[in-house]
């Protein structure tokens, strides 16, 4: 009993320091503890003390025994404060229950009841050795606290789902528990049960208080933080409106530049992201790149629409853009990045841009990057005296500026998101141009409405369209398909753009299953009809409306479309001139109305021999081979030879030459450096290191790799021009490979480029491999001199 009142003590202290706690309900909790603590000191007292016969003892036996029942009425007394406190501040109930109210007043009545039984002995009295009995009335002294805990009890079943878990329990153990001690009580005697249980649940009572306090608090806290982070959200989206709006104002001075800015700010994002920028400097450059044009506000309309050429003073005019957008971001001193982003982006690598003329790594880091962005979309976007400058183009740009206009590292990096927009999807987009967005194409004369080019691959596409003609109605308002290849993926019929663009037309295949040939080898129908060609073509002159069905594959120089509707279905096989060029699908008609058009790739994937050949195919590696078998490249890495594993001082010599359709630097060999369980390219566990192309660029593909490439002009070489005619013409080639602990060094010197290739490997890799591919060229001789 002094333990366990001690700990009251304690946690009395505890209450009376704690500044969380609601005062009110404070002060009924360290009621509670000193009352439980009393009434325990003065229940052992009363034991210390019985049969005591001295003067000392008379009195301290009859005063503890008083003062034990008189706080155990204070300590049910406390525990109905705190239940009217809990219910108003937690369970928001304004008004106190009467019976709570009820449990007070009886309380009070208790007490009076125990004051008089002091005098007539009517609880208990104590015999003349001064030992305690219990009277007549003794259990109308535990009726009282049964009655209030069975109205306490009640109001918590009322009011039980209006407070915490913690809480409810507390509560009904105080209300059950003694409830239950007090029962036994009665038919025990010497045992201060319901004494002990009592303390025992006010101690639980603080505890879950405590708990219920910090679990209080830690919501609030939780609350707090998710208020001041959905603060940070909105402004950081208001940030972002705010900065999005301002650029559009700028794209809108322009006619020709709506959405440069964004698309900009895109672009500067990826190649950030390719030189393993982190996601603040990602966001920063975002934002940067957004309002890098800030600056045209402060120029005037007429210059900046003007379509002819600028004069001296209006270019002088636009090349002031950088410095007013500077003096206007420069107020934003939290975000010095954005004037910075604004005042070196046409600054170039060799230091002959403006406004300052910085150079090389002066120019600062986020200005290089929205560099390059800022030119990619320049040339990839339509302007009043051009259309888009096709992406194989921009490429070979891209290639002249490495180290004069743009910074190497981030121009290379921009070659490579290049390389993989094997769908020229980095572009500007125009409303409806691109077949998944054509709701309707209205055709009248024959081409004279068509879609964008959709690329025929050898992973199988699906288009489904109705058509119906419009009010001439002849056999031969019908859609068609126009099978072509164009440097922008689109029709043209204009001699001058077909020539720019090296449009080529294979082929118009018609939706009754005619085939119009142009520049195929050879193709072959075959037709199935369910109703019949009749019974179509007269739901047609009708105008009823008729369905279609395309799907459409490509593998090497073959490609196969099958068409069907409800009446008939073709299957058409045409062989292309060659396997290096694309195959584009456009849609188009003749006096017909083409809608609900729906495009989507199926998800299959064809290989050799799904297409029956109806052509020779065309080779260009038909001579003898070295020591292992010559290799074919028709399109980007479409082919590569067999893996060589990779020993120190191994030299590998063979002969290249660029296909026929070949025009571009990269149409050369490349060199692979990997490794696998099986030696192969693209084997079990592939893992690739670096690509090394032979027209001098390199790049790193690997997490746990470094690749650095020089390259040196040798006096052989005359310009790019001639570097191309030279693989044209067919050149051999040397490579060295060495070995040294984890770097691996290629050299080699290909038509008047001296190039070496160091790639330091982090980590430990198992065998290394090699292997040539490339873009539009034949690999042959190919030996190995270990």
């Amino acid at each position: 009993m002094f333990a366990l009142s001690l700990i009251c003590g304690m946690l009395a202290f505890f209450v009376l320091i704690t500044k969380m706690l609601i005062p009110s309900r404070k002060y009924i909790l360290l009621s509670l503890e000193l009352c439980a603590m009393f009434m325990l000191i003065f229940d052992r007292m009363a034991y210390l003390y019985r049969g005591n016969t001295t003067e000392l003892g008379y009195w301290m036996v009859r005063i503890s025994n008083f003062m034990a029942y008189a706080f155990i009425i204070g300590i049910i007394c406390s525990f109905t404060l705190y239940l009217m406190n809990l219910f108003k501040y937690d369970g928001g109930i304004e008004k106190t229950p009467y019976r709570l109210k009820l449990s007070c007043y009886v309380c009070a009545f208790a007490f009076l009841m125990l004051v008089v039984s002091q005098f007539t002995d009517f609880y208990y009295y104590f015999d003349e050795f001064n030992r305690y009995h219990r009277a007549t009335g003794f259990m109308i002294c535990y009726l009282f606290p049964l009655i209030i805990l069975i109205l306490d009890l009640s109001v918590i079943i009322e009011h039980y789902n209006r407070i915490g878990k913690l809480m409810r329990f507390s509560i009904l153990l105080f209300s059950i528990v003694p409830l239950i001690a007090s029962i036994i009580q009665i038919f025990t005697y010497g045992l201060s049960l319901t004494n002990i249980t009592l303390v025992g649940l006010v101690v639980l009572l603080y505890v879950f208080a405590l708990i219920d306090m910090n679990d209080m608090i830690e919501r609030a806290n939780k609350h707090e933080i998710e208020v001041v982070r959905k603060e940070q959200k909105n402004m950081q989206l208001l940030f972002k409106q705010t900065a999005t709006a301002l650029a559009n104002a700028i794209d809108a001075k322009d006619k020709y530049t709506h959405g440069h800015s964004r698309r900009v700010a895109e672009y500067s994002v990826k190649v950030a992201k390719f030189a393993k920028k982190n996601e603040k400097e990602c966001e920063e450059l975002y934002f940067a790149a957004l309002l890098h044009d800030v600056g045209k506000i402060g120029i005037k309309d007429s210059i900046i629409n003007k379509e002819g050429k600028l004069t001296d003073e209006e270019y002088g005019a636009i090349k002031t853009h950088p410095v007013i957008g500077m003096q206007i971001l420069s107020s934003i001193s939290q975000s010095p990045y954005l004037s910075i982003g604004a005042h070196y982006h046409h600054e170039r690598y060799d230091g002959h841009g403006y406004p300052a003329g910085l150079k090389g790594e002066d120019i600062p880091d986020i200005a290089r990057i929205i560099a390059v962005a800022d030119a990619y979309d320049a040339m990839t976007s339509r302007r009043s005296y051009r259309d888009p400058i096709p992406q194989q183009l921009v490429r070979e740009e891209f290639v002249k500026g490495i180290g004069t206009q743009f910074d190497p590292y981030y121009a290379r990096i921009m070659l490579h998101l290049i390389d993989l927009d094997s769908e020229y999807t980095m572009k500007e987009s125009k409303e409806k141009c691109t077949v998944e967005s054509i709701e309707t194409l209205v055709c009248e004369s024959y081409r004279s409405t068509f879609s964008d080019g959709i690329l025929i691959t050898n992973d199988v596409i699906h288009i489904h369209l109705c058509s119906y003609m419009s009010d001439e109605r002849k056999q031969e308002n019908i859609p068609s398909f126009v099978l072509f290849d164009s440097l922008d993926a689109r029709m043209h019929d204009d001699e001058r753009k077909r020539r720019d663009l090296l449009y080529n037309e294979y082929a118009v295949i018609r939706s009754d299953g005619k085939v119009i040939p142009v520049d195929v080898r050879n193709f072959q129908i075959k037709t199935n009809e369910t109703a019949g060609a009749s019974a179509e073509s007269k739901a047609m002159l009708r105008g009823e409306i008729i369905g279609f069905d395309i799907e459409a594959m490509r593998y090497k120089d073959h490609v196969l479309i099958r068409l069907s509707n409800r009446f008939r279905f073709h299957e058409i096989i045409l062989a292309l001139p060659d396997s290096t060029r694309f195959a584009y699908l456009s849609i188009t008609g003749e006096y017909c109305v083409i809608e609900d058009v729906d495009f989507s790739k199926t998800g299959e994937t064809i290989g050799e021999g799904y297409i029956p050949r109806i052509a020779e195919e065309i080779s260009y590696i038909n001579v003898p081979q070295g020591d292992i078998p010559n290799v074919q490249i028709d399109g980007w890495r479409s082919d590569s030879s067999e893996g060589i594993e990779l020993t120190d001082g191994m030299k590998l010599t063979f002969h290249s030459v660029s296909l026929p359709t070949a025009r571009l630097v990269w149409h050369c060999p490349f060199v692979l450096l990997y490794t696998s369980d099986d030696g192969q390219v693209s084997g079990n566990n592939y893992r690739e290191l670096t690509v090394v192309r032979l027209d001098g660029e390199g790049w790193e593909e690997d997490d746990n790799s470094e690749n650095r490439v020089n390259v040196s002009k040798l006096d052989s070489f005359v310009d790019w021009n001639d570097w191309k005619a030279k693989n044209k013409e067919g050149q051999d080639c040397e490579l060295l490979f060495r070995i040294d602990k984890e770097r691996i060094i290629i050299t080699t010197e290909y038509c008047g480029l001296s190039i070496c290739c160091v790639t330091t490997v982090t980590d430990s890799v198992p065998k290394l491999y090699t292997a040539l591919t490339g873009d539009q060229c034949a690999i042959t001789n190919i030996h190995i001199i270990r």
